[in-house]
């Protein structure tokens, strides 16, 4: 089947969406720091299974093709993504959804499954976290120069986004995250994890060097029931690298 693409208006901007499959189960792909669908999640839109599921992968505000607005980093951003997410699904009239996050995209579906427990089937998060940590923070900022990236990396984002605009938004990202690492507990989101009912799935790469697996197993641990799997060889984009292993766990738990 193909993959639809479009714009539809929630909470006052427009926000661009990428839909295929015409499965019963609806899922949203919720992608990384100035991810979207197109660069975060190209193996689960083409061979995740169609028949079982319809998957939505969306562009958060300011980040892809939901621009303008251009991406800022309020206190609350997860928030706003949270409730941004969880509107667009129902605008395209789905009742009920699970959650694939991935990074920045795992915190916000992290908010909104336990902000809108009723609206939630299940829940699949990898490399994210529920606080920030000083030594987060020394991670953060050592990625916040993009011409230091691997040209891997850095190449999608650029043609995405043109240099300037990646560039200011990455630094305005580690500024903005880092600012969780004042608070004394660096908290995110910790306080919401115990309100998680649906059933959810934990995956984290041993060899991620940007999230330190502690906060998998935080997670993990406040999560009554959830489950985590440890991929050895696993690095933060183990869904991209190991795409074909991560959508058959995926689709197991989904089932």
């Amino acid at each position: 089947t193909s993959i639809t693409s479009a714009k539809i208006q929630v909470n006052g901007v427009h926000l661009h969406y990428q839909q295929t499959g015409e499965g019963s189960h609806a899922v949203l792909l919720l992608p990384g720091m100035l991810g979207c669908g197109q660069t975060d999640f190209g193996p689960q839109l083409k061979s995740m299974n169609k028949q079982l599921f319809t998957i939505v992968a969306w562009d958060p505000r300011g980040y892809g093709q939901s621009i303008p607005p251009s991406r800022d980093f309020p206190p609350d951003f997860f928030e706003r993504d949270a409730k941004d997410a969880v509107d667009l699904m129902q605008a395209l009239k789905f009742k009920k959804f699970s959650l694939l996050g991935w990074s920045d995209g795992g915190i916000t579906a992290l908010i909104a499954a336990a902000k809108y427990p009723t609206l939630i089937h299940k829940l699949v998060v990898w490399g994210a976290n529920a606080s920030v940590t000083q030594e987060d923070v020394r991670i953060y900022n050592g990625i916040r120069d993009v011409s230091k990236w691997s040209e891997k990396v850095k190449k999608p984002l650029e043609e995405m986004y043109g240099h300037k605009y990646f560039a200011k938004t990455c630094e305005a990202w580690v500024d903005g995250i880092s600012r969780f690492a004042e608070k004394s507990d660096g908290n995110i989101c910790q306080q919401l994890l115990p309100d998680i009912k649906c059933p959810t799935f934990i995956i984290h790469g041993e060899k991620d060097a940007l999230v330190p697996q502690a906060h998998a197993e935080y997670i993990h641990k406040h999560i009554k029931g959830s489950r985590l799997l440890l991929m050895p060889e696993g690095k933060h984009n183990l869904h991209l690298r190991f795409a074909e292993d991560f959508n058959r766990q995926v689709e197991d738990f989904l089932r």
